[in-house]
């Protein structure tokens, strides 16, 4: 049996932040992740600027800087009627000491860290590990880990479910999952072509209101990210099909069949938070503990958020005798009000003044967002709340 102060499942951006921070503050752990290596996740690509900060402190910005692309601004935009809307995070550089986005896939950072723990005196990561069963006492958590040729034991004073949307520690603990999931499919494209020649200076994230199809474009290091709304009817197949490709491209750049694309993805989007965020020493967060669509790029930092939350709550408990209890609970209570408050309702709004379902209701939607802008005290408002820092703000007052 091979004992652990603490043991992840899951090494998504979440796991592998909460990993490689408790490693750097001397707490030994172990990552498990059940593929080969760490996914190749083309969905989550925005960085925020408290999320920046943490991976400065962390000393991994400088390589993420290194393979990704710097967006100050951001534009929405109607395909209808052509208006232009954008928003400089320049603005908020006096409370952002990294006052704009950083386009970067989420992969690049899990696989960074991946290759620091590898090495690391505290910390490692073991892949093909996946999680079965667990049990827990008063003085620690027993976990089986399937392997491709065996069971493993391990023994643990804290246990982090980092699974993801489909977590089996979720499960086996028993918590709803309340929410919803929305009526329709997402399909992303991902292209080398030069889309920004179709556009009079586009951002490098713009957000393409429409009634009839909306849209979202996102530039990371190589690519062109585009993503569109599907039927729930529609064949996944068809979805990814060249015919699909083409009409998406043809209503973008004018030619569908001169672009080529490098990933087609279909997924389906959540909201949902769970309803505990833990169990006595086993504890949830990432997409294992709440799940928005990825209108305005929450989903990814707000894990990485619960897992900086949480590990200065381990700190406390592991190296400075805290008590667990008021610790772990103050988690729960900041992280799930956060996201219930702020990331699940930014998020719902953001797609709704996207998708208005007719050109009236969508010019009202873009007249709001415009009056926002032209008001120095909203706009700046906006930014900070679309720019996350007003979340960290509120968690930081939870009691």
């Amino acid at each position: 049996m091979t004992k652990v102060s603490v043991l992840i499942a899951g090494a998504g951006p979440s796991g592998a932040v909460a990993a490689y921070r408790l490693a750097q503050m001397g707490v030994d752990v172990i990552l498990l992740e059940s593929q080969p290596q760490c996914p190749e996740d083309m969905r989550a690509s925005t960085f925020h600027p408290p999320t920046l900060d943490m991976m400065e402190e962390l000393g991994l910005l400088d390589s993420l800087e290194a393979q990704a692309l710097r967006a100050p601004v951001y534009q929405y935009r109607n395909r209808v009627t052509g208006e232009v809307l954008s928003l400089d995070m320049g603005e908020i550089a006096d409370v952002a000491r990294h006052p704009y986005r950083l386009q970067c896939e989420q992969f690049k950072l899990t696989r960074l860290i991946a290759d620091k723990l590898a090495s690391h005196p505290h910390g490692s990561i073991l892949f093909q590990r996946r999680l079965t069963h667990y049990e827990q006492d008063d003085q620690g958590v027993s976990v089986w880990v399937e392997t491709p040729t065996g069971i493993e034991r391990y023994r643990c004073d804290y246990l982090i479910g980092a699974d993801g949307a489909n977590s089996l520690v979720r499960k086996l603990m028993g918590v709803e999952f309340s929410g919803f999931t929305y009526p329709e499919k997402f399909l992303t494209l991902s292209t080398t072509y030069p889309v920004h020649e179709a556009f009079d200076d586009l951002a490098y994230v713009a957000y393409m209101a429409d009634p009839h199809e909306w849209c979202v474009l996102i530039r990371v290091s190589e690519f062109w990210r585009v993503l569109v709304p599907a039927l729930e009817t529609d064949d996944d197949k068809v979805l990814t099909g060249d015919a699909k490709k083409i009409a998406v491209f043809a209503g973008l750049v004018g030619d569908g069949d001169a672009v080529t694309t490098s990933h087609r993805t279909v997924y389906r989007v959540h909201q949902r938070v769970a309803n505990t965020y833990r169990q006595g020493r086993v504890i949830l967060m990432g997409d294992a503990a709440h799940l928005n669509n990825p209108l305005g790029g929450f989903g990814m930092n707000s894990g990485v958020h619960d897992a900086w939350n949480l590990t200065e709550k381990l700190q406390a408990i592991l190296q400075d005798k805290a008590n667990p209890d008021a610790e772990l609970d103050r988690y729960e209570r900041q992280r799930r009000t956060v996201m219930q408050e702020f990331v699940q309702a930014q998020t719902m709004r953001n797609k709704r003044s996207l998708e208005a379902g007719a050109e009236a209701a969508q010019g009202e939607a873009q007249a709001q967002l415009a009056a926002i802008i032209a008001d120095p005290d909203k706009r700046r408002d906006y930014i900070l709340s679309q720019a996350m820092i007003k979340s960290r703000e509120r968690e930081a007052n939870i009691a």
